[in-house]
């Protein structure tokens, strides 16, 4: 189906805005966020120019698609030198009580199919919330696209009262995850203070307050039920005319 005219213009002014904010972002030198905009910015012009019938307009987006692929290609080049040498920073700035934060938002670019293996350190895996933190992450890592097969987290040995918690929190999740065919090697050191994460594609990330940087909820999180998320789920349901339900087991 053809798109309206006013459509179209909705769509022009939708990829010019995102194109100014690349070049914004060009200018700073913010050359990640920079070239995804440009990215989404020409998707949506090469749209107006699906939709667009008048020639001279045509010629006139060519022209200006043409100059932003361009520019793109030479931020994209640039970011890939800068990562092959090692030489990539980009800093992320959380503000107190900001949202929008989630594990796949932050770590989600740096993640492809060539990360099989990843190392975390983080001297705080003891709490419940902060041992769901941990499988929250896990969870990410074993989904599409990556590949993970071995996961590694240094943390330090809780001496106190929660020392059974944490070692049977960690069990748990290790179990689990070894049902998805994912090995978790835990070392406890009491020497770790600097928490980071690494990728085995080259990409390390220095997080300040580790995976912890989640408001501590008010209620203990479900207690350990979360820790179950990564286990097969019995469903029920409902078939035929009889009424009668059957579970399956679902991985």
């Amino acid at each position: 189906m053809a798109k309206s005219g006013r459509e179209v213009d909705a769509q022009s002014v939708a990829a010019f805005t995102v194109l100014k904010r690349a070049v914004e972002l060009d200018s700073e030198s913010r050359y990640q966020q920079a070239l995804v905009c440009y990215q989404e910015g020409i998707d949506l012009l090469m749209q107006v120019l699906r939709g667009t019938k008048d020639d001279t307009k045509k010629s006139n987006l060519r022209k200006q698609i043409t100059g932003y692929m361009d520019r793109a290609e030479i931020v994209k080049k640039y970011l890939d030198q800068e990562k092959e040498d090692g030489k990539y920073h980009e800093q992320i700035k959380i503000e107190e009580n900001a949202t929008g934060f989630s594990y796949e938002s932050l770590f989600q670019k740096y993640l492809n199919e060539t990360v099989t293996e990843v190392w975390i350190q983080d001297p705080y895996i003891r709490q419940i919330h902060q041992l769901y933190n941990f499988l929250r992450f896990c969870e990410m890592l074993i989904k599409k696209p990556c590949k993970v097969k071995t996961i590694h987290l240094l943390t330090s040995l809780d001496e106190g009262s929660g020392k059974q918690q944490q070692s049977s929190g960690l069990q748990e999740i290790k179990e689990s995850l070894q049902n998805h065919g994912v090995l978790l090697e835990i070392e406890y050191s009491s020497s770790v203070h600097d928490r980071e994460i690494r990728f085995n594609n080259g990409w390390m990330i220095k997080i300040g307050r580790g995976l912890d940087y989640f408001k501590k909820p008010q209620v203990q999180v479900l207690v350990m039920l979360n820790l179950k998320s990564l286990k097969p789920v019995c469903q029920a349901f409902s078939y035929g005319n009889s009424g009668s339900q059957e579970s399956k087991c679902w991985t």
